[in-house]
């Protein structure tokens, strides 16, 4: 019988050692709102943001505000050579290897959108680097895309790269 006795005191210490392990490693876990990827600020003012939810999304003065400070920083054709860009409409909305950027009118199929507000564990949610992009944002740009994505050309529809 006292073989038995080591055997379980053995094992129960085994379990005890991979729960400690587990735990360990959970602690470690980034949380949603840590100092590495902190919840944004509003980039558009609560005028700004009220007037995009209840009326029609304006690129100007709704879209291309948080897509300078909080995305074209990174997606341009300098900081990713060969992959997509957020410079431009035509950059925005070719598609690459992973889809295009932008699918105007759908949303569900827009990288753009899907990035942002991801839970996947394989992708990050983007910006990889900075602050994310606060709930109003999110929810701007996704009615923007299902409204068919308007995006002026010229000046007034390319968006400056702010680092």
């Amino acid at each position: 019988m006292r073989p038995q006795l080591a055997v379980n005191s053995l094992m129960n210490y085994h379990h005890l050692s991979s729960l400690l392990c587990v735990l360990v490693l959970a602690s470690c876990a980034t949380p949603p709102d840590s100092e590495t990827k902190p919840m944004g600020a509003n980039v558009l003012s609560q005028a700004a943001i009220h007037a995009a939810k209840t009326g029609p999304v304006d690129f100007v003065a709704h879209v291309k505000p948080v897509l300078e400070a909080k995305c074209v920083m990174c997606h341009n054709r300098k900081a990713l050579p060969g992959h997509g860009s957020l410079e431009n409409r035509s950059e925005a909305v070719r598609t690459g290897e992973l889809g295009a950027y932008i699918e105007p009118g759908h949303p569900e199929y827009s990288l753009l959108v899907a990035n942002v507000k991801t839970l996947h564990q394989k992708v990050s949610v983007m910006p990889a680097v900075g602050e994310r992009l606060t709930p109003d944002e999110y929810v701007i740009l996704k009615k923007w895309v299902k409204e068919g994505a308007p995006w002026p050309a010229g000046k007034a529809g390319t968006l400056k790269i702010i680092r």
